[in-house]
């Protein structure tokens, strides 16, 4: 089965204090396109997850997340140191007094922000244990994420069915207008040589010309040609998930085909059906960017 590049997965790893979240979002692109942002205490494994994330998805444009959130009454307070505290508002009362500059509006917020009132948090180190976890977390979100890739997937494929089947169907409707056309040029030939040009001509010769005429107006080649695509274009489906640019090739060669059969055409029904089949095509073209 085909997978889409369109996917989205995300998992939830719940440690004691924490919760460690993964988001991972992918959108159609020629190649990888990885960007990664990664909570601080996790971004010494970066290489690890960009080397997990390049195996498994292969292709697309890939937004990954990885952000925690502290459980709430879990870990202590930052501590403020109380005395350097004091002694802040004591000298900004002091130089208050002696400059006649106003006295802050709100004192807290002006005192938490001065050097040293706030101690800094203490380094922490990610056990191997923790990091475990937190991986799973991230191996589910890659497993939702194809999981749902592989839901697009079952519906682009079942999309390009129809497709290739309405353009193989209109192929099929060509065949009665070819013969009708063989007949309307003839006539129009002579029409045109008996009424307009009012020369006598050679039969024999005009049926040269027009066996000469016709074989330039011939689309068996192109039809036969068209049908083998549309063929591979099936078989190719089937062949499972990293065919989306193969697909693309095929489509081209589908829209090469259906290009010269209307150029050929010289038949107004003709022409119209083959406006019918760019349509479906130009459909399966615009898909297929999106095949992974």
């Amino acid at each position: 089965m085909i997978q889409s590049m369109t996917g989205y997965g995300k998992a939830v790893a719940d440690l004691p204090d924490k919760k460690v979240y993964v988001e991972i979002k992918s959108l159609n692109s020629k190649a990888l396109d990885l960007s990664a942002r990664i909570a601080p205490l996790y971004r010494e494994k970066e290489m690890e997850i960009r080397a997990l994330l390049s195996a498994e998805l292969e292709r697309g444009k890939v937004d990954f997340n990885l952000w925690v959130e502290k459980k709430e009454g879990v870990g202590a307070a930052t501590p403020i140191d109380a005395h350097l505290v004091k002694a802040y508002y004591d000298r900004i009362c002091e130089i208050a007094q002696t400059t006649g500059i106003p006295l802050p509006a709100d004192w807290f917020s002006t005192l938490l922000r001065l050097p040293d009132v706030l101690a800094k948090s203490e380094v922490q180190e990610l056990s191997d244990e923790e990091w475990e976890q937190v991986r799973a977390a991230v191996r589910q979100a890659v497993d939702a994420l194809t999981g749902f890739r592989c839901q697009e997937g079952a519906a682009l494929e079942e999309k390009f069915r129809e497709k290739i089947s309405n353009i193989a169907r209109l192929l099929a409707e060509v065949e009665p207008y070819e013969q009708e056309r063989v007949v309307k040029i003839r006539e129009r030939i002579v029409d045109a040589l008996q009424k307009t040009l009012e020369v006598d001509y050679d039969k024999n010769r005009l049926e040269q010309e027009l066996i000469y005429y016709i074989e330039k107006l011939d689309v068996n080649e192109e039809k036969q040609r068209l049908a083998n695509h549309l063929k591979y274009f099936i078989q190719t489906l089937e062949e499972g998930h990293g065919q989306g640019k193969k697909l693309g090739f095929i489509a081209q060669e589908m829209g090469r085909e259906i290009n010269t059969l209307g150029s050929k055409s010289n038949h107004a029904e003709m022409q119209r059906i083959v406006v019918r089949m760019k349509d479906e095509l130009e459909q399966i073209k615009e898909q297929v960017l999106n095949v992974m």
